[in-house]
């Protein structure tokens, strides 16, 4: 029989709660290395595009426990709390974790998918003109300098992406799938609003942003990849799962 928590920290179920430690923990100990050390730990931790001098094959996993500011990881922890603690109670601790992980992941794909479609021909341009077969650091220091027709593309290889958003929104997803009739309060909104509603709103909203607003520092072709992702795993779970939900 499935077990509901409530509202207090202290029943929220074990996935979800050592998931908010790690990347608390992890915010924290990123505040430090910046502030005692000078050295931005997303910086190895973050998820680089593949083909940046600064990528490393860890970071499709890290990125998903790092964040930038207090804003950023407030919100994506309080998500990760009130929907995260249902579908764990519901699914199992195990399942659950797949799915968290599996949609982390899936956001990776589809951002770095996204990236080669939008940076391939830049990349290949910067090759061609220093006749090279991969843009190392110092290339890419060179293109960084001001005026270099090349410092956009540069800029773009020098900028990580962080957060646990991509699995966050695979979680809302995944609460709007199964309860999609739920009345949400949002603010600033004055009144309920269907999860599945939500759910369609906010994933047509980050196709749009995604597609007009290049250079927002906001990883939205990630928050998208990680409700496909999610979507395609839950249905891959309700064709093949008897009484999966």
């Amino acid at each position: 029989m499935s077990r509901f928590y409530s509202g207090r920290l202290s029943n929220t179920p074990p996935v979800v709660k050592n998931l908010i430690i790690i990347n608390v923990v992890m915010w924290l100990g990123s505040l430090f290395f910046r502030q005692a050390l000078h050295f931005n730990l997303n910086n190895l931790l973050g998820m680089f595009y593949f083909q940046s001098p600064y990528f490393g094959p860890w970071q499709i996993v890290t990125h998903m426990f790092m964040h930038g500011g207090l804003t950023h990881i407030f919100f994506n922890m309080w998500a990760l709390w009130i929907f995260g603690k249902t579908l764990e109670s519901v699914w199992g601790s195990k399942r659950f974790l797949i799915y968290y992980l599996a949609t982390g992941l899936g956001a990776a794909f589809f951002m770095e998918l996204v990236n080669y479609i939008q940076y391939a021909p830049d990349i290949a341009a910067v090759k061609a003109a220093y006749s090279v077969d991969r843009i190392n650091r110092s290339l890419l220091n060179e293109i960084l300098q001001p005026g270099n027709q090349f410092y956009n593309i540069g800029k773009e290889l020098i900028r990580p992406t962080v957060g646990a958003s991509g699995a966050v929104y695979g979680v809302l997803l995944a609460f709007g799938v199964l309860f999609p009739n739920t009345p949400l309060f949002i603010i600033p909104i004055p009144f309920p609003i269907k999860a599945k509603w939500l759910v369609i709103g906010f994933g047509a909203l980050e196709l749009y942003l995604g597609v007009t607003r290049s250079g927002d520092n906001i990883a939205h072709f990630a928050h998208l990849g990680g409700m496909i992702f999610g979507f395609i795993l839950i249905k891959y779970w309700n064709r093949f799962t008897r009484n999966f939900y």
